[in-house]
Order: C-alpha cells, then sequence, then structure tokens
C-alpha cells in the first residue's frame, strides 16, 4: 500500500489506480490512519458514485469516467 501511496502522491497511480487505492484504503480502514485530504478524497469518490460509501468499487461508474477521459 505504501508504494500505491508514493505513486499517488507523485502523480504516477492513474485514475484506474487510484480508485482502486482508495477502495481498498476505505474497505481496509487504514484511510482513518492518513491525513485529512485522504478522506476528503475517498468522501468525493463517493459523492461522485465511483465508489460505494463500504469502499467498494462501482464499476459501471467508473467505466464511464474513464470514457470521458477521467
Amino acid at each position: 500500500m505504501i508504494d500505491d501511496i508514493i505513486a499517488y502522491e507523485s502523480g504516477q497511480l492513474g485514475f484506474l489506480g487510484s480508485i482502486k487505492m482508495f477502495s481498498t484504503l476505505m474497505t481496509s480502514g487504514q484511510i482513518l490512519g492518513l491525513q485529512g485530504s485522504y478522506y476528503r478524497t475517498a468522501s468525493h469518490l463517493v459523492t461522485e458514485g465511483l465508489l460505494e460509501p463500504d469502499g467498494s468499487i462501482n464499476w459501471d461508474a467508473v467505466d464511464n469516467a474513464e470514457s470521458y477521459g477521467m
């Protein structure tokens, strides 16, 4: 997970990698131990419908977002 966080922080993780990382952080509860910006980003991903409140990925929304170049 640390490698993913480093890649995310350096802008090298990409859209899908970021979604998967935030999903893992949420489902494992690790997000609670990170700085607030991670929690705010996770909340935004839930609001946008890309992640469910339990951290699971909404693949239909992710596929749709990817097709629009997000």
